[in-house]
């Protein structure tokens, strides 16, 4: 599978990037798990260069897909790699607008500041029926220190275009979704990072 996915890729290193990226984060599959039955369009917010799309599509999902990231550059090359059943497109995730299916915000909420952050969360528990968050949570811990470092580096090489990093705490990603059925779990695989796996579902 993962190998499927990079072969789509332009270069040696991106190929080489997205094969042990899909190999070894546990991400990808417990986002297919939990939407492999799904009739709702997706909509991934911060889709970078479109791993996670091809993804799902690797794996039989034909439902509408969205991405939208900031980073021009990556949308270019998740173009080039896609095909029509997906639409990528260059945008600000806190302008992502209303959506009323899946919203996805995998590894995203850390680039921008707590209001920022309630603001966006809100607005996917206004209007969205599956809300799918990961990301490092702050609990002081070894693992959050790991990925701050992580993080700090990716951005002074330039493969993270962030004006900063701010990660939130569990109950701050928690608190928009009073009344949604809720499922909370560590995600960080074979990994150092603190990452963790939020599921919000509207009731029915």
């Amino acid at each position: 599978m993962a190998a499927r996915v990079a072969a789509r890729y332009p270069t040696r290193f991106l190929r080489h990037y997205v094969r042990g990226k899909i190999a070894s984060d546990p991400l990808y599959g417990a986002v297919f798990e939990r939407l492999r039955d799904t009739r709702d369009p997706i909509l991934d917010v911060g889709c970078g260069a479109g791993f996670l799309a091809l993804y799902l599509r690797e794996r039989g999902m034909t439902v509408h897909i969205r991405g939208i990231d900031h980073d021009g550059a990556k949308i270019e090359i998740a173009r080039r790699v896609g095909d029509e059943s997906v639409s990528f497109e260059t945008g600000d995730a806190r302008d992502a607008g209303e959506w009323s299916g899946t919203v996805l915000m995998l590894d995203l909420l850390h680039y921008f500041d707590s209001v920022q952050q309630r603001q966006m969360l809100e607005s996917a528990a206004a209007h969205a029926t599956t809300v799918i968050v990961r990301d490092a949570i702050n609990d002081g811990s070894l693992r959050y220190r790991l990925t701050y470092a992580q993080e700090s580096l990716a951005r002074a090489i330039g493969w993270l275009k962030a004006e900063r990093l701010h990660f939130a705490t569990r109950e701050s990603i928690v608190a928009p979704f009073a009344g949604f059925e809720a499922e909370v779990l560590p995600l960080w695989g074979r990994t150092p990072f603190n990452n963790y796996l939020f599921v919000f579902r509207r009731p029915t």
